[in-house]
């Protein structure tokens, strides 16, 4: 989580009179995690953030089961998800379990003025593999590029607006908070020098803008796989201010730096999120471990306890073959992988590595989706074949 952060005007104390120059009072909002009993931020409305003037009934965008096979390795060609013009329709989940939802999405475009959204059940991480433009919340705006891992704790109302009509985004859904590893951070919540990133490379929002309008307003609201739509009387970013430890960040792929050794390092020391159940990890270009015999590509290995999904995002992987921007390969428990046929002799005396990829394993089984079946490759599961 980010540390304590402040835009706007705020009161001197929290809980007290704070008043417009009208004379009447700014509306107090507590956005809190856990209860009462975790990280929050308060923050202060021109109006009160609950004037609901309009509902319709729920659309389902629960993820569909494909198939209960699960004990099969495989990959998927992410690009070949067609391009939607609205943000909301073209998030296509692929894999899924109770701990988090692996989706995809190529938009076109972000949301129309008067359009919201707020995911009621899940932090998001949105990692961008194409495109550019801005996230917009009632804490500010964060822009965002190539590489950005942009984390959005789960109740944010947000809009996201995009420079370009050609985007890809891979999003991971946790139904638990999105942290750093333990052993990053100290006792008092500060990022380690052991850590392969400190505060300086969190982007936190900027400009906040305060928009003083009435009108009808649309938050689609996702909870429990249904969307709800939602129309409020007050545009929701009319705060003022705001503080605290609860709010959307954004951090590149680009600034974690790699930890390497004389022999090969375990995945571990790629991590780069914390979350029940399942890690969030980043391969980035790296020198290669420096013993005098020391073999580059990764041994074969069993995933006895996870599933390991690894997103390719750019570069030369030593380790497979036949790799595109934008494929997800999934090695479910229980059986073993590795590198392809050739690839441990081929990585002997290379120096570095180049790859860019992010890697979610889970310690629950991922299941496949409708989605996710009408962009596999049938012929991976043999790929291991000399």
């Amino acid at each position: 989580m980010p540390h304590y952060f402040s835009l706007g005007d705020i009161p001197h104390k929290r809980h007290t009179q704070f008043r417009r120059p009208d004379g009447k009072l700014y509306s107090e909002q507590l956005f809190s995690t856990e209860g009462f009993s975790s990280n929050y931020s308060l923050l202060y409305h021109i109006y009160p953030p609950t004037v609901i003037v309009k509902t319709e009934d729920p659309i389902d965008v629960s993820p569909r089961l494909a198939t209960e096979n699960i004990l099969k390795h495989r990959s998927f060609q992410g690009f070949n998800i067609k391009p939607e013009a609205d943000y909301l329709k073209s998030r296509k989940i692929v894999l899924f379990n109770n701990d988090v939802q692996l989706t995809l999405a190529a938009p076109q475009k972000g949301l129309s003025a008067d359009v919201f959204y707020k995911n009621a059940d899940a932090d998001e991480v949105i990692f961008i593999h194409e495109g550019s433009g801005k996230l917009k919340t009632q804490y500010g705006h964060l822009p965002f590029k190539y590489g950005d891992y942009v984390v959005i704790p789960r109740g944010t109302i947000y809009q996201i607006h995009f420079d370009t009509s050609d985007n890809r985004l891979f999003i991971i859904e946790s139904f638990s908070p999105i942290t750093f590893p333990k052993r990053y951070v100290s006792k008092n919540g500060q990022l380690l020098e052991n850590s392969p990133y400190c505060e300086r490379d969190l982007r936190k929002p900027q400009d906040l803008e305060t928009i003083d309008k009435k009108g009808e307003f649309l938050i689609q609201v996702k909870k429990k796989g249904m969307l709800y739509p939602i129309w409020y009387g007050n545009h929701p970013f009319d705060v003022v201010g705001w503080d605290g430890c609860e709010y959307p960040y954004a951090i590149s792929i680009h600034d974690f730096e790699p930890i390497t050794g004389r022999v090969h390092q375990p995945p571990p020391v790629h991590q780069t999120f914390d979350a029940n159940n399942f890690v969030i990890c980043s391969f980035v270009p790296r020198l290669f471990d420096y013993h005098p015999l020391a073999i580059p590509a990764p041994y074969n290995h069993s995933n006895i306890d996870s599933d390991e999904v690894l997103y390719y995002v750019d570069g030369d992987f030593m380790s497979r073959k036949h790799v595109t921007r934008g494929m997800i390969t999934l090695h479910p428990s229980g059986i073993p992988h590795g590198p392809h046929p050739g690839a441990v002799e081929k990585s002997i005396g290379a120096k570095e590595t180049k790859e860019l990829a992010v890697m979610v394993d889970t310690f629950h089984p991922l299941k496949l989706t409708l989605d996710a079946l009408g962009i596999e490759d049938e012929n991976y599961v043999m790929s291991w074949a000399e």
